[in-house]
């Protein structure tokens, strides 16, 4: 019997059509279904799907992924493992690795019918529906999943639901524990004490970003898109070696999150003051030179710049960004991003972007001397240079060029302009409440000069998901570079001298701002002081 149906297996395989699958093509020949299900799984693991068995389809959230490469129906087989997949033939190693490419190593195929494959075009797959916390679970609460492929699609949903900018797979003794960076702060999500389903879950990003899953004891670095909806939005990936296993950071790269209420970006819509607006148009309108954006890791200064950028781009210049990684879409511009692996660095193609008759170049971030001095010589030769570099104020960002050894007179002649970069969240508006400050919040606006009797704040409601804040808005430093400014660096005068010149401009300071915030009841003392670590 087993002879005769490897036989007819060869057989059904020649004559499958796009229309008839092998599992057709066997069912033709006389085989019961049963028959098939039972021996084809015992003869390859491969499980055969009767037409007829309807309840097991299951749309799971791999669904459009998968079909958009691999025509297959995602399965929830009774006693297999995970999600199966069936396929018109799973007997095709090719079509096979195909689909564990886009599922993972560890999916496991199934022979269906070809109805079933039609049915996916007929009837799309209904869309993802993000979960805004853990099932049947508060955050940080206990979560039990059975599969690493679904644990990481819901943990994907629900962290673009909850609009986080990073996921956190932190691994340990005591299982995996799931944290999301909303609006700036961590925040537990969920947690599981299955510590094998963490290490495939690590392993699942891997897969995805195309790394090394046998290699724990090196970092790793990579990326991939996942597709969300009608959305595709892009992951950097981050995996970290640690005492008991590895740790995956992803950051969430959402290009059309700026966008998604149909209005171009602007510097309006960043929450900047319409002094600091102007000031920073009046820096982009210049016709060559360099203008830095600072400030420290997610504070808004590539958001920045692209705002600046897309008022800019009237079609009337050659914008050419490099990035690493290209962040947010712009129609019209070039953008081009970094791929250190085949040799395509930003100063490697800072040097090509020079040769493509560009009006406005934006640097994605100033890394090395290398770059800074093209960069550099970049804006000494009539184009306009759009940069971020990382540093804390401006006194910091001379000391950092002059720690990649960069010409400061050179520097100096072509920098126009400074912004200084923060991003504060906003009281929720659904859930504020006025109340007397505290001993020490009193102390801190004494001494910050902020005078008050009361302070605003946000109890935490189902809107805010319990923290008191909503969205964040940028508050800068906008610092117009002039001669005497120039003189005082290429001098290497004193860091005093810097500050009290600095102090004296009209470019006002991030605590003169944060403390207007306090006063109009847009943000609390706390906030500040986290942000800024003063008031």
């Amino acid at each position: 019997m087993l002879g005769d149906l490897l036989a007819a297996l060869n057989k059904a395989r020649a004559a499958a059509t796009p229309d008839r699958s092998v599992l057709d093509v066997l069912l033709e020949m006389g085989f019961s279904s049963r028959m098939l299900s039972q021996t084809l799984a015992a003869l390859a693991g491969v499980p055969a799907i009767s037409p007829e068995s309807e309840d097991w389809i299951e749309f799971s959230a791999l669904c459009a992924e998968s079909a958009a490469s691999v025509p297959c129906v995602p399965l929830r087989v009774p006693g297999a493992h995970g999600v199966c997949y069936g396929l018109s033939d799973p007997w095709d190693e090719e079509l096979v690795a195909r689909l564990r490419r886009v599922a993972g190593p560890s999916c496991t195929p199934a022979a269906v019918s070809a109805r079933w494959l039609r049915r996916l075009n007929a009837e799309p797959a209904p869309p993802i529906i993000p979960n805004t916390e853990p099932p049947n679970a508060s955050p940080g609460a206990i979560v039990s999943w059975t599969d690493a492929v679904v644990l990481v699609d819901q943990v994907f949903a629900s962290a673009i639901a909850l609009g986080a900018s990073d996921i956190h797979f932190e691994t340990g003794r005591s299982g995996l524990r799931i944290k999301f960076r909303v609006n700036g702060v961590l925040m537990q999500h969920a947690r599981t004490e299955d510590s094998r389903l963490a290490d495939e879950s690590v392993s699942r990003i891997k897969v995805l970003a195309q790394l090394d899953i046998t290699e724990r004891r090196i970092p790793q670095d990579g990326r991939f898109r996942w597709r969300h909806g009608a959305q595709d939005i892009d992951m950097r990936v981050s995996i970290m070696p640690g005492l008991i296993s590895e740790d995956a950071v992803l950051r969430i790269l959402d290009k059309s999150r700026l966008r998604a209420d149909g209005q171009a970006m602007s510097l309006d819509r960043l929450g900047l003051d319409r002094t600091s607006c102007e000031r920073i148009r009046e820096l982009t309108a210049l016709p060559h030179g360099m203008l830095l954006v600072t400030g420290p890791t997610g504070s808004g200064k590539t958001t920045t710049l692209y705002a600046a950028l897309s008022e800019l781009n009237t079609g009337q210049d050659k914008i050419v960004t490099i990035e690493d990684p290209v962040e947010y879409e712009l129609a019209g511009v070039l953008q081009i991003p970094v791929n250190e692996r085949k040799g395509l660095t930003f100063a490697r193609g800072l040097r090509s972007i020079l040769r493509h008759d560009p009006d406005r170049i934006l640097v994605g971030e100033i890394r090395d001397g290398e770059t800074a001095d093209i960069a550099v010589q970049s804006a000494l030769t009539g184009h306009q240079v759009f940069t971020t570099v990382h540093a804390n104020s401006v006194f910091d960002v001379v000391g950092r060029f002059k720690h990649f050894e960069i010409d400061m007179f050179g520097f100096m002649g072509a920098l126009n302009g400074i912004v200084v970069q923060r991003l504060l969240r906003e009281i929720c508006p659904h859930c504020r409440v006025a109340g007397a400050p505290t001993a020490a919040e009193q102390g801190w606006l004494q001494k910050a000069g902020i005078k008050v009797r009361e302070i605003i704040k946000g109890v935490g409601c189902a809107r805010c998901n319990g923290t008191g804040y909503g969205a964040r808005s940028a508050i800068a430093e906008v610092h117009t570079i002039d001669d005497p400014f120039r003189d005082l660096v290429i001098s290497e005068a004193p860091l005093m001298q810097l500050r009290r010149y600095v102090q004296s401009s009209d470019a006002g300071s991030l605590s003169g701002l944060a403390g207007r915030w306090i006063e109009q009841g847009r943000t609390t003392p706390e906030e500040v002081r986290r942000v800024l670590g003063w008031l």
